[in-house]
């Protein structure tokens, strides 16, 4: 029987809206900054068998694409006859879910007249799960963290207290973790009710076959999407700082045929020894966003939309690692794979900062013994478009949000001293690459104190096209010059400044044809130096203002004509 079309629109927009009271709850109630400042975060709705229907607006495509495939776990280890109002499961297993262990996935099934409706689930990074903190340096996943198969959470609305306990006492940060925990069952709880609400105000008994055909309409308006493009194999191919001297090298075969997307990785690098690796469900979370990003972003997104796509990468490969592999800095490889991926397209965007900043900083008070521990989010540039430019300091692809210094210099003893577009560090062209951001923190008070740097592109800036000139590399170290080793933990000096400088994105077409008007705008705006509007665009621009002026307003500029 065909499913009244109205029907399918209302509920559909009505989970969107429940998914956005889900996201909310969940937020308003977390207690780390993770999620609460930085969105890392994913939220969606399933049918009972673990389809997904709808995500909320927030999240990371890599928490909410491989919590997409990773419900299936859930719904094969605890079919219905093992499930009774009231529970809420959990895991962090990486090979099933997100591919890192502080990433957690919580799931509560929604009952209805006796039987299981749907399922709600969010994905949240936690602040700590033990190990060495979230850095490469581990040789096995045994070493990141505590590791949680698909459990109960709660029992028919009862605490699992047991489980409770080994958490806190596996964790730094035991009320941040475990209050996280409880906003993510907040969050599922608050759109369960709605969505009870919702089958009885339209008398549903399931919503599976309204949830099917939600699906089949993001299906065939994306294979419609992918059969305008032509058919044919294209290769695209980049590389990574790595882990010290190792680097890490992605290529990747995506083959358009009809209606259908294939897409290889094969020929990257063998899985490292180091926490680099990614999962294949996160290989193929970052790889189905790319090409709906590419060629489709209207799209509504559900389990739909990944049908045309197929992801491959070979067994054993830094992209498809093999367990026990260490996987904690997974991000600063995934993140990669749109870039990765958009090339191959079209090549319509030059490569982005792409893997996500993540300083963890952690001290004790030489004074009263405090300890801290704080996990800070910061991004580059956006890679300039076929008709724009990057946008700067933007979380491209992971859509997080960089740490406020105002919760950075509250939740821990630290003083960032300067937060600042990078001058000159987004790739020139006709359309110029985006920002990186430069920030110096020193520690406040008397204080023994570390940090992790997980940065990327510190020695392989981001290309870019058709011209245009990669971005500036980023930098990690002290104020003093000395550069600090990334993806590890690193002790400070008690008076050290510490210099994060994330990278610029790539231009895309030649400098040359860029509008001279918009290279002024960019001398004023402090995004392109005098200098290089001369030497790069060839430019000549003329500052006609006071020397000492603190504020220099446009009209202080202009452009010399030469003859």
């Amino acid at each position: 029987m065909s499913v009244d079309p109205i029907l399918v629109g209302v509920v559909g927009n009505r989970l969107h809206s429940i998914l956005a009271e889900q996201q909310n709850a969940l937020v308003n109630t977390a207690f780390s900054s993770v999620v609460r400042e930085s969105l890392d975060l994913a939220c969606a709705v399933f049918d009972s068998r673990g389809e997904m229907i709808g995500q909320s607006v927030g999240g990371t495509p890599g928490h909410i694409n491989a919590m997409a495939t990773g419900m299936h776990h859930f719904v094969a280890a605890y079919p219905p006859e093992r499930l009774e109002p009231g529970d809420v499961l959990l895991t962090n297993d990486p090979w099933q879910t997100a591919g890192q262990i502080n990433d957690i996935t919580v799931a509560t099934p929604v009952f209805h007249r006796g039987r299981v409706l749907a399922w709600f689930a969010s994905c949240c990074h936690a602040p700590d799960i033990g190990g060495r903190l979230v850095s490469a340096e581990a040789n096995e996943v045994f070493e990141e963290g505590l590791r949680l198969p698909i459990l109960k959470f709660v029992r028919a609305g009862e605490v699992n207290a047991e489980l409770e306990a080994i958490i806190r006492a596996n964790v730094r940060t035991p009320e941040e973790t475990i209050g996280d925990l409880y906003a993510q069952v907040a969050g599922n709880a608050v759109g369960a009710a709605s969505l009870v609400r919702l089958a009885e105000e339209f008398e549903l008994d399931s919503i599976d076959e309204i949830a099917a055909e939600i699906m089949n309409r993001s299906e065939r308006a994306l294979r419609d999407a992918i059969a305008a493009l032509p058919d044919g194999t294209f290769r695209s191919e980049l590389r990574t700082d790595g882990f010290g001297d190792e680097e890490v090298r992605l290529k990747v075969a995506l083959t358009v045929r009809g209606e259908d997307i294939d897409i290889d990785f094969a020929g990257s690098s063998p899985q490292s020894k180091h926490g680099i690796n990614v999962v294949l469900n996160y290989t193929r979370a970052y790889a189905s966003f790319a090409v709906k990003a590419a060629i489709s972003p209207g799209v509504p997104h559900n389990a739909g939309s990944f049908r045309p796509v197929h992801v491959t990468a070979p067994a054993g490969s830094v992209l498809n690692c093999l367990p026990p592999a260490p996987v904690a800095s997974r991000h600063l490889i995934g993140h990669f794979l749109p870039s990765l991926l958009i090339g191959a397209l079209d090549g319509r965007m030059a490569h982005s900062a792409d893997a996500l900043w993540m300083t963890i900083w952690r001290g004790q008070s030489q004074v009263d013994g405090r300890e801290f521990m704080l996990n800070v989010f910061q991004t580059g540039g956006i890679g300039a478009r076929t008709t724009k430019d990057g946008l700067n300091t933007t979380g491209f692809p992971s859509g997080l949000r960089a740490t406020p210094t105002e919760v950075i210099e509250t939740m821990a003893p630290l003083v960032q001293t300067r937060r600042v577009l990078r001058t000159d560090s987004g790739g020139a062209g006709t359309y110029r690459g985006g920002l990186g951001q430069s920030t110096t923190v020193t520690a406040r008070g008397e204080i023994s104190w570390s940090v992790n740097g997980n940065v990327d592109r510190t020695s392989s800036p981001a290309t870019g096209v058709h011209g245009g000139l990669d971005g500036a590399p980023g930098r990690f170290g002290l104020a003093d010059g000395t550069d600090l080793p990334g993806k590890r933990r690193v002790p400070l000096a008690p008076d050290a400044e510490v210099d994060v400088v994330l990278p610029g994105a790539g231009g895309y077409g030649d400098p040359s044809e860029r509008d001279p008007r918009r290279v002024l705008m960019d001398v004023v705006d402090g995004y392109v130096s005098i200098e290089a509007a001369r030497d790069v665009y060839g430019v000549e621009i003329r500052y006609t203002g006071r020397p000492d002026a603190l504020v220099r307003l446009p009209d202080d500029y202009e452009i010399v004509e030469r003859d």
